[in-house]
């Protein structure tokens, strides 16, 4: 379905703020363990029927996946004029989860159906699916490595090409795992960021060692929410704008997204 406007013609914006920003690095991003919360720099339109549940800006594109049998989709938006120019629905039963790029690769998961979908990154036509034991949540890409949630604590490093698992860590904050790990941004910080779900917060993981070296607040978001067609879900869905500070942040169902940063 190439060439649908889709509902977010502010992100034209988004070129001026990759252009215009700083990377933070993760001293600026707060102390070990910080609380921190949401700064809300820009409200942009996001279809409100799309159940998010994958969100990742590649180069000049905004790629986006949602979940529910029936209801599943991934799609590559066009930042500068908002338009979409690839769209891939999953076919039922599947029931997809979160998506990250990784090289000429566009990797999808699936929730309770046992595999991933690998697509070609130009058309995000399937190409292929790997099977995995578990549950599939959120996803993202370190360099040389592919890390996947499942709703425990447990994150865990697969092969970007066979998809195989390498090793796992487990998010502890003040020696307590945090669970519900869902949708995963891996930043230029070197850190990963995930929601939490069933919350409004997010947390920062350190990769490395599993240890939450923050805990963000998003519960502005919401409050910002106008009225949709449909009853607004959870918070879900992050995506670093490269080279920057910010962030585009939704939720499922949400007739908005935001670009915030992470402050104290």
């Amino acid at each position: 379905m190439t060439g649908r406007r889709h509902l977010l013609p502010a992100l034209l914006a988004v070129a001026w703020a990759v252009a215009g920003c700083s990377p933070q690095s993760p001293a600026a991003a707060g102390a070990s363990g910080a609380d921190l919360h949401v700064e809300i720099l820009r409200t942009l339109d996001h279809d409100p029927n799309a159940f998010t549940q994958g969100l990742e800006i590649d180069g000049a594109e905004l790629l986006e996946s949602t979940g529910r049998s029936g209801e599943s989709w991934v799609q590559a938006t066009d930042l500068t004029g908002g338009v979409v120019r690839a769209r891939a629905e999953l076919p039922p039963p599947l029931f997809g989860e979160g998506i990250t790029v990784s090289g000429d690769t566009v990797w999808q998961l699936t929730w309770r159906d046992g595999v991933a979908v690998a697509r070609d990154r130009a058309t995000l036509t399937e190409q292929r699916r790997v099977p995995f034991d578990g549950e599939g949540w959120g996803i993202c890409a370190l360099p040389g490595a592919l890390v996947t949630s499942d709703g425990s604590p447990t994150l865990t490093f697969r092969d970007p090409v066979t998809f195989e698992s390498r090793r796992t860590v487990q998010a502890v904050r003040d020696g307590n795992p945090v669970t519900r790990l869902n949708e995963l941004e891996c930043a230029d910080d070197g850190a990963i960021y995930a929601n939490v779900w069933t919350t409004d917060s997010l947390v920062r993981i350190d990769p490395a060692d599993g240890r939450v070296t923050a805990q963000i607040d998003a519960s502005a978001l919401r409050d910002a929410l106008p009225p949709g067609p449909r009853a607004v879900d959870v918070l879900n869905g992050i995506a670093q704008i490269p080279g920057t500070d910010r962030f585009l942040v939704t939720g499922k169902y949400w007739p908005r997204m935001f670009e915030v940063r992470f402050v104290s």
